[in-house]
């Protein structure tokens, strides 16, 4: 109990320590990857750019993120998170910025690109880099909190957002363009912060005392060698695992439909308010992410307490995939806003349980490929999103058609999370009958 007890308290110095960080180049991140669907209408309108060339750059940034998310996460192992995250920040947020300049589709489709290229390697990084500072029993509560950078990005961002294209004019720029400088700008700040703030491992941590790293070493190690006795043993034997491959394909899903309804979400508000894009939509767009943080903060913490990773997950996702669908379909603004809250809160906190999937069989090398392999595999879901909710609204042509096969996307990861990893208590390893063995 002692023991349990000082690793509890460890873990509640290392949150404190790392997680409002983590969390706030999260929400830089989110709003870098995310901002064009507030600056949509406006950019599109300066530009020229068509729906369909607007969808398709906005999804081709996950098409540069994909390609070069292993190798960036294998450099992040090699030189560790605090040279690399500043690097990555920095030059994510210099492109980001640059879309300011943007004036014809080839330039839109080149800096979404880069931008997925500059900020890769960043989400599986910090994924791999809480495998270095939370033991497997805390760690979907690390996850989740983290997670809170999605949500905050639109509760906090939401209204910059529709605030800087209130500044539609000044010094001669586009609204539009405020917004690209300034969150791109914040951006690169944080990642030169960063290089001072993070500490690789606990061992070179000055904040934690020699018992306190002794203590946290050991819960670690612990988890190391579990991991280390059912999964891959190297990188290429992570790449090429089946248990990485399916939940690459799961994650594929999910992503589909959180971003086939967040690069559209600004638009989708305004239209059930009857209004433009700007404050009031940035404010009242901040509701479905305050539901997503309540949840994102209660179900991870249920989770590791009852072991039922799983079961969660699937709720979650069957909650998300019919808030979605709803949404579209529901006349009455205030319901398509529940609808709205129950998806956000949905497909938010699901993503902290599925990590705890992966995490507890990846270890080292090992981990660093694999979990940017399923993030890389997944992100494709963010480059499909845009064009298949476009081209289902005009297959049928119906505006909630789009809506209604996003929402299936996610209905689909929770099947097959309930099929693939129906026995035990803990899914990670039981789609191929590994036992996991819980030792504390």
């Amino acid at each position: 109990m002692n023991t349990i007890s000082s690793t509890e308290a460890v873990i509640g110095k290392v949150m404190w320590r790392l997680l409002p960080f983590l969390l706030l180049m999260y929400v830089l991140a989110f709003l870098d990857r995310a901002n064009i669907g507030f600056a949509q209408k406006a950019l599109q309108h300066d530009t020229g750019l068509s729906d369909a060339a607007f969808a398709f750059g906005a999804g081709v940034f996950f098409v540069g993120y994909a390609l070069f998310e292993v190798p960036s996460n294998l450099l992040l192992h090699r030189v560790g998170a605090r040279l690399w995250m500043c690097r990555i920040m920095v030059t994510w947020g210099i492109v980001s910025a640059c879309m300011s300049m943007v004036h014809t589709p080839f330039a839109f489709y080149t800096l979404r690109f880069l931008l997925g290229v500059a900020e890769a390697g960043f989400f599986p990084g910090i994924i791999y880099y809480l495998t270095h500072w939370f033991p497997q029993s805390a760690r979907a509560r690390a996850v989740g909190v983290f997670y809170f950078g999605a949500p905050l990005a639109f509760i906090f961002g939401s209204p910059l957002s529709g605030l800087l294209l209130d500044l539609h004019g000044a010094l001669g720029l586009a609204g539009w363009q405020w917004l690209f400088l300034i969150e791109g700008g914040l951006a690169s700040a944080v990642g030169v912060w960063a290089f001072w703030y993070l500490d690789n491992r606990p061992s070179e941590a000055s904040w934690l005392n020699d018992e306190q790293r002794s203590v946290l070493a050991a819960a670690l190690d612990e988890d190391a060698r579990e991991a280390a006795a059912h999964g891959p043993r190297g990188v290429l034997a992570a790449l090429c695992d089946r248990r990485v491959l399916a939940l690459s394909f799961i994650y594929l899903l999910i992503q589909t439909s959180v971003y086939g309804v967040i690069f559209y979400l600004p638009q989708q508000v305004a239209a059930l308010l009857g209004t433009k894009v700007g404050l009031r939509v940035g404010l009242v767009m901040a509701l479905p992410w305050l539901c997503a943080v309540a949840v994102t903060w209660y179900v991870p913490r249920r989770a590791d307490s009852t072991g039922g990773h799983r079961r969660w997950a699937v709720l979650l996702l069957v909650i998300a995939g019919c808030g979605i669908g709803l949404s579209g379909l529901l006349h009455s603004p205030a319901l398509a806003l529940v609808a709205l809250c129950c998806a956000a809160s949905g497909f938010i906190a699901a993503q902290p349980l599925f990590w705890t999937f992966p995490t507890r069989y990846l270890t080292g090398a090992a981990a660093a490929g694999g979990i940017a392999l399923i993030n890389s595999l997944g992100s494709i879901g963010g480059f499909i999103a845009p064009t298949l909710r476009t081209q289902a609204d005009l297959a049928f042509p119906s505006t909630q058609a789009g809506l209604i096969v996003l929402g299936a996307a996610s209905v689909l990861a929770a099947l097959l999370i309930a099929t693939l990893f129906r026995h035990g208590k803990d899914s990670s390893t039981s789609l191929f009958h590994h036992p996991v063995h819980h030792s504390r």
